[in-house]
């Protein structure tokens, strides 16, 4: 039984006490908290990241802050009263320490945590991000707690097309090698083919790692049909912030590097645009697999 659709329980949503600032990096997803949070009567604060965030986001209430200003964010967010911090969206380039130091970049306090803070992995960046925005006594919120609707569902296949036997085996394989590069904090996702692991995601993210499947198909480097690609949180994850993601674009790049389905974490992974994702597959034939997370 296929799932393009969500209960009301499903989609249920708690109001959210207090003002909710939003750093948006790029992508739809800060786009979808934002929609979400004016749906449910509150007008955020977009704290648009230069350089990364979508221009629709400067339509509405906002400030934007370059990537080596974060010392400054502390600075908005208490002018501006806010409670609660979302952080939302990626961030294309971590930001040259140097121009951190210049005078007028904010609290030195706050901008000497962050800096040490990029230093660190990913994940260790983000929950230093998450401690410093709350040693403020701001309340960081993950993106699912205001949009639930985007959590990959119950475990299952949530498209039309089914995964056959291989299929199943190529998750199974893709998913014990996306699980050990999370613990080694690397990456979140992985590809196997022919029940065989083929490509780990590294810093350049999903995407790339599908071109790069796609340009081995194209060198006849991976001549076997089909695959799956797995995403999965780590198993450390700080998940207020990072969660991974699909949408229209990861199905677009899946199809051209050959595969047939992808296979996400049940409430640990984003669908990012839910309803054109899985017309999306339906169209192209992709299935999409939902698994419980795996047991430590």
């Amino acid at each position: 039984m296929t799932q393009a659709s969500r209960t009301s329980q499903e989609t249920a949503q708690l109001p959210i006490a207090g003002r909710t600032a939003i750093v948006a990096g790029n992508g739809s997803l800060p786009v979808a908290v934002a929609a979400s949070l004016r749906e449910q009567g509150s007008n955020p604060l977009i704290v648009t990241i230069k350089g990364e965030a979508d221009p629709e986001l400067y339509a509405g209430d906002h400030a934007e802050i370059s990537i080596v200003e974060l010392g400054g964010l502390m600075k908005i967010l208490k002018s501006e009263n806010i409670t609660n911090v979302v952080l939302a969206g990626g961030i294309k380039h971590r930001p040259e320490f140097r121009a951190a130091l210049k005078p007028g970049n904010g609290n030195l306090v706050a901008l000497y945590r962050f800096m040490r803070a990029f230093r660190l992995g990913d994940d260790g960046l983000l929950r230093a991000v998450v401690a410093t925005i709350e040693s403020y006594g701001f309340r960081v919120l993950g993106a699912h707690e205001i949009v639930p609707d985007l959590l990959a569902p119950a475990p299952g296949t949530i498209t039309r097309k089914k995964p056959t036997q291989e299929g199943i085996e190529n998750i199974q394989a893709a998913r014990k090698a996306a699980v050990l590069i999370g613990s080694l904090d690397i990456g979140q996702a992985a590809i196997a083919i022919g029940r065989r692991v083929v490509a780990l995601e590294g810093v350049e993210g999903t995407d790339a790692m599908l071109q790069r499947v796609a340009d081995l198909r194209q060198a006849k480097r991976i001549n076997r049909k089909g695959g799956v690609l797995v995403k999965c949180a780590k198993p450390q994850q700080e998940v207020r912030a990072d969660l991974p993601a699909i949408g229209v674009s990861t199905v677009e790049n899946a199809v051209k590097a050959g595969l047939s389905g992808i296979a996400v974490e049940t409430g640990r992974t984003l669908i990012l645009g839910y309803g054109e994702t899985i017309a999306a597959a339906n169209a192209t034939g992709l299935f999409i697999q939902t698994f419980e997370q795996e047991e430590s």
